[in-house]
């Protein structure tokens, strides 16, 4: 059920969902927010109201980056007040990325925010964008009994699942079916009805939205693989400023016994980078007790990442390292659950 006068906040960043076809090149470019509003007349019968908030240019998702991620935030935070829940329109190549990022930068969060998009422009004839955002918009505007919203967290909503936004990760460049959470079950599956599993959603704590702005991207992410070269792995973590790494291992945790490795995994610790292992494989977790290698790196001052996403490691650090955290503080919490990002 809905309250009386409840509003969504429709926030278009650019994307696939509000492209056209360029009449000379053939190539996708982005279109207006009245368009999009004429291609889908269903957003006039939704009996709540729908206000609009368009990015100037919008982006495409590949040019998405943390100056984005704060104007996002501002948006939010500065209309927060006004609006029941917020639908984000996003190109999907990096939506993980800024779901992941949002979910940490709104601290306090107690409404909806929903990042979807499509894989088809919602100008052709088979798009999937329409049904992903009346979905959408759908969802930001239920609520309990009480009034106070069904899903209070960051999400995405891609063909017919809500998933966690910092759980989610895109796995296909071509079907409609295109994100995955693979550590982490839906929080709602769309059908003739929408069913949410409300032992999955987050409950909100006490307390006001606190927005955090400042983010620091001297992060890096550096993936294993069989014949990695020492000058590789060495010029990484040599880099000015860097100030954090994701390392993505083997299996559940696992990485070379390669004695110039962990010198300069221990090397790296020593001087204050933060070294994350989370696992290359799409479902499962770093038990770093449970192989030899897993526990060198350990011992080397590698924190574990548990069963963090790419995306969702990457944007914590860079919050961590925002809101000027020690190295030793960062290590903690990278081992903690803020958003509900890893399971401990």
């Amino acid at each position: 059920m809905k309250p009386k006068n409840t509003s969504v906040l429709l926030i278009y960043t650019g994307g696939t969902i509000g492209m056209v076809p360029n009449s000379e090149t053939g190539a996708l470019q982005n279109f207006s927010l009245e368009q999009l509003q004429r291609h889908i007349p269903e957003l006039q019968k939704l009996n709540f109201r729908i206000d609009t908030y368009q990015f100037d240019p919008p982006m495409d998702s590949s040019d998405m980056n943390p100056g984005a991620w704060q104007h996002l935030v501002r948006v939010i935070s500065e209309r927060y007040a006004e609006y029941n829940g917020f639908v984000v329109l996003h190109g999907t190549d990096t939506m993980a990325f800024t779901a992941s990022a949002l979910s940490f930068m709104l601290e306090g969060l107690d409404k909806p925010v929903i990042l979807t998009g499509s894989q088809l422009p919602i100008g052709v004839l088979r798009t999937d964008g329409k049904e992903n955002l009346l979905t959408s918009l759908e969802i930001a505007s239920a609520t309990h009994s009480d009034g106070s919203p069904l899903v209070p967290e960051v999400c995405i909503y891609f063909e017919n699942h809500l998933l966690r936004g910092n759980r989610t990760t895109k796995m296909s460049a071509e079907n409609f079916n295109a994100f995955r959470s693979f550590n982490y079950p839906p929080l709602a599956t769309a059908g003739i009805h929408i069913k949410y599993d409300y032992m999955l959603i987050r409950r909100p704590m006490p307390g006001r939205l606190r927005p955090h702005l400042r983010l620091d991207d001297n992060v890096a992410v550096l993936k294993l693989f069989p014949g990695i070269r020492r000058e590789v792995v060495e010029s990484l973590f040599g880099t000015p400023g860097l100030r954090a790494v994701v390392l993505e291992t083997y299996g559940s945790g696992n990485a070379p016994r390669e004695d110039w490795l962990l010198d300069s995994l221990r090397s790296a610790a020593g001087r204050g980078i933060v070294v994350v292992n989370i696992t290359q494989c799409c479902a499962g977790t770093v038990e770093m007790g449970r192989y030899e290698t897993g526990y060198r790196l350990k011992q080397a001052g590698v924190v574990c990442g548990y069963d963090s996403t790419t995306e969702s490691a990457v944007t914590k650090l860079m919050f961590l390292l925002g809101e000027d955290c020690t190295p030793g503080e960062i290590r903690e919490r990278m081992q903690q659950s803020l958003a509900g990002e890893i399971t401990v």
